[in-house]
């Protein structure tokens, strides 16, 4: 992954979409149907106090797409049946301190 695509603005729908990845309590997965559609949703739990929830949300194809393609959020093992694969989607993880720290000597060397 490229650094510098890495670090690139997010507009506010990307901004949004990689809270909702980051948070280790929202599973997201991506369904690709077998007609190369894809279908990017988490589970919002049914919220008590509201009464709101309990339902699929779908989240935005393209900013998934363009965080993907940016290599901000990443997919996990394919489970696949005959009409689709699903993945788990995470964030990238951001390369460690150090390992920006190695590049950076190594850029200077």
């Amino acid at each position: 992954m490229p650094a510098a695509r890495s670090r690139a603005p997010l507009g506010q729908a990307e901004a949004d979409v990689l809270r909702i990845v980051a948070d280790a309590r929202t599973p997201v997965f991506v369904t690709e149907f077998a007609g190369g559609r894809r279908r990017y949703s988490y589970w919002r739990p049914l919220d008590s106090r509201t009464g709101r929830g309990g339902c699929y949300v779908a989240l935005p194809t393209a900013a998934c797409d363009a965080l993907h393609a940016a290599g901000r959020i990443t997919l996990g093992e394919a489970v696949t049946d005959p009409t689709r694969t699903t993945y788990r989607v995470r964030a990238a993880r951001e390369a460690s301190a150090s390992a920006r720290a190695e590049r950076r000597w190594a850029r200077a060397a």
